[in-house]
């Protein structure tokens, strides 16, 4: 098969012909259709996760068409439509059993610990317990970037979040992860505050429901100008871009008993932020993580998808080859894209 391939970190991505897998026990082989390109896709191929091992294909949002299965899975079969979480959930440790498969103590990450869906086909491992069938008539496009961003945004606004109509919540970072936060908190009632440093993500901002939008390319204090906007803060706040400069104003913007969520992946130089704790304890901002969402949690957002309260299928906002995946996923760190972008086309 074809995948996209680096030998070292933050090295060259090269598309070249491997191995085809075969279906780990539980598991399946899905022959990938389309795959999202995401952040953290860069992460990984930067050297920021220490599960990786070299030599490496990244990819963890995927759709595609069950290519085999393991002799002992019996609710998939070979020809099924399927998405995946991106966390892969073993299905007996005591937060699985709790409901939280998210993050599930033996978890399984394709694209980090294992390889990914930059490629033809990939090999997934606790298929039963992680399949999610494709509803009639959704692409496979649109479900490729149901599985992290807009999941991890989905579980961020409603479960961790607690968003009810009337709120206001501040979306810091529009990419397809914070435009997918603007969306589900904009559909269910809430005035959104979208802010970014790009024209084009501010404007998708708006036709996916923000209320007002701020440009913090200028320096300003952003933060401040929002609390003053809104009789001292936001109810929610949510970090969407994963950055020290756009957590800490999250938190500055909240009110208090105001919740913060952070949901962009914070790793590098952001690892360890300095968080003002002298603030948590004088006003009782609650702060949260948001980390991937159950399979057992898409039912709900599937349905608002099809009843159009979610328009997930106008996040995609371009489609490329493999190839062109390859050398954009390098360029992540600079911003070139608005919305998502997903790989539609595997070569042969």
């Amino acid at each position: 098969m074809r995948a996209a391939i680096f030998e070292s970190f933050g090295g060259p991505i090269d598309v070249t012909d491997v191995p085809d897998p075969a279906p780990p026990a539980g598991g399946i082989v899905l022959e990938v259709r389309a795959n999202g390109i995401c952040r953290s896709d860069w992460h990984g191929w930067i050297g920021h996760d220490p599960s990786i091992r070299l030599p490496h294909v990244p990819g963890h949002e995927m759709a595609g068409v069950v290519a085999a299965v393991a002799a002992d899975v019996t609710s998939i079969a070979v020809g099924d439509k399927v998405t995946f979480p991106f966390v892969l959930a073993c299905g007996t440790c005591r937060f699985c059993r709790e409901g939280n498969e998210h993050v599930c103590a033996n978890q399984y990450q394709a694209g980090f610990t294992g390889w990914g869906a930059f490629a033809e086909y990939v090999a997934l491992p606790y298929a039963e317990r992680n399949a999610v069938a494709l509803p009639e008539g959704m692409s496979f496009t649109t479900a490729a970037g149901l599985g992290c961003r807009f999941a991890t945004a989905f579980r961020a606004v409603i479960d961790q979040g607690d968003v009810k109509p009337g709120d206001r919540v501040a979306v810091w970072g529009c990419g397809g992860l914070g435009l997918s936060a603007v969306m589900i908190a904009a559909s269910i009632g809430a005035e959104v505050y979208a802010v970014d440093i790009d024209e084009d993500a501010l404007r998708l901002a708006l036709e996916f429901g923000a209320a007002h939008t701020f440009d913090s390319s200028s320096g300003d204090d952003v933060a401040r100008t929002i609390r003053g906007q809104t009789d001292g803060g936001v109810d929610v706040s949510i970090d969407a871009l994963g950055a020290t400069v756009t957590a800490m104003a999250s938190i500055r913007s909240l009110r208090a008993r105001g919740r913060h969520v952070q949901v962009g992946l914070m790793l590098g130089d952001d690892a360890k932020p300095q968080v003002p704790m002298w603030r948590l304890h004088a006003t009782e901002i609650e702060l949260y993580g948001s980390h991937g969402m159950q399979a057992w949690r898409y039912p709900a957002m599937l349905e608002m998808i099809a009843d159009g309260r979610l328009r997930a299928d106008e996040l995609v906002t371009r489609t490329v080859d493999l190839g062109e995946g390859a050398q954009l996923l390098t360029h992540m760190a600079e911003f070139p894209t608005t919305g998502f972008v997903v790989i539609d086309d595997f070569g042969s």
